[in-house]
């Protein structure tokens, strides 16, 4: 019997990969919500719906053939990677030029499309990337995943606060998931600088935990208050209304944070 670790489904590796190809997949839905807003009145705005309906399947069939074939898993990986991180980064660009470049303030930003959503892109190209040029069992791949969870925070830190900045905080609660990202970030910041001992390690995993329950409440208040919105199509409140998805990024990056605590803990003496 092969050990645990030379399971295919018990590599982190794979969970890499697995976790890449949900959240380009899930993507897809999310991009069709956000620019049903304006109907997909720039047709530039297809662009990433296509790439997330496209990318995840060559991305299983690349993950099919590793082994058989492992130079055509990185080379299609590649092509995926550096094409998610093009896409994010135009993305930006094109969700600043809606307001922002116009104004250059801090309340054209706020009333900008959401200029970090895209980054979502660039941050999963770079997942991508980094499981084919580093390796799996050591460290510094452990670190190069957190440090991109660490990122999503800080990105969840923008987002929150620029979003719900639109109202003008007009609900207390609205200021949890922007105090719930700057804690991760405080938390997760350390392994990057210093070694940690496991026991560190395992609060890092217990504050996760807790900003997943912080995503899956966010998540029901924003769907419930969608649910009574001022229309009677319960769709055109969810396109309208709060985005009942992002706060669905707390339990996404739960997800990619556990597995580099994974990974750090077992490298741990």
């Amino acid at each position: 019997m092969a050990r645990l670790s030379e399971r295919w489904w018990a590599r982190p590796q794979i969970w890499l990969e697995v976790f890449v190809i949900l959240n380009v997949g899930f993507l897809t839905f999310d991009i069709f919500l956000a620019h049903s807003v304006n109907q997909f009145r720039n047709k530039a705005e297809y662009i990433p719906l296509i790439f997330s309906a496209i990318a995840p399947i060559i991305l299983i069939f690349a993950l099919a053939v590793r082994y058989r074939w492992p130079a055509v898993w990185k080379d299609l990986g590649y092509l995926v990677g550096w094409a998610a991180v093009l896409v994010g980064l135009t993305g930006v660009v094109f969700h600043l030029e809606s307001h922002f470049f116009y104004e250059r303030t801090l309340r054209s930003l706020t009333y900008s499309a959401p200029f970090a959503a895209p980054l979502a892109y660039t941050g999963l190209g770079f997942l991508i990337l980094m499981n084919r040029m580093v390796n799996p069992e050591t460290l510094e791949w452990a670190q190069w995943v957190l440090f991109l969870a660490l990122g999503g925070f800080v990105g969840n830190f923008v987002f929150s606060l620029a979003d719900h900045a639109g109202n003008g905080f007009f609900n207390p609660f609205e200021w949890v998931p922007v105090i719930a990202s700057a804690i991760a970030i405080g938390f997760l910041i350390v392994p990057m600088l210093m070694r940690v001992s496991r026991q560190y390690i395992d609060l890092c995993a217990a504050i996760l935990l807790l900003e997943a329950g912080v995503g899956l409440w966010g998540f029901i208040l924003h769907a419930s208050g969608n649910l009574r919105g001022p229309s009677i199509h319960a769709f055109d409140n969810f396109i309208y209304g709060a985005p009942p998805m992002a706060p669905l990024l707390f339990p996404n990056l739960m997800v990619l944070g556990i597995i580099a605590l994974w990974q750090l803990r077992s490298t741990e003496p």
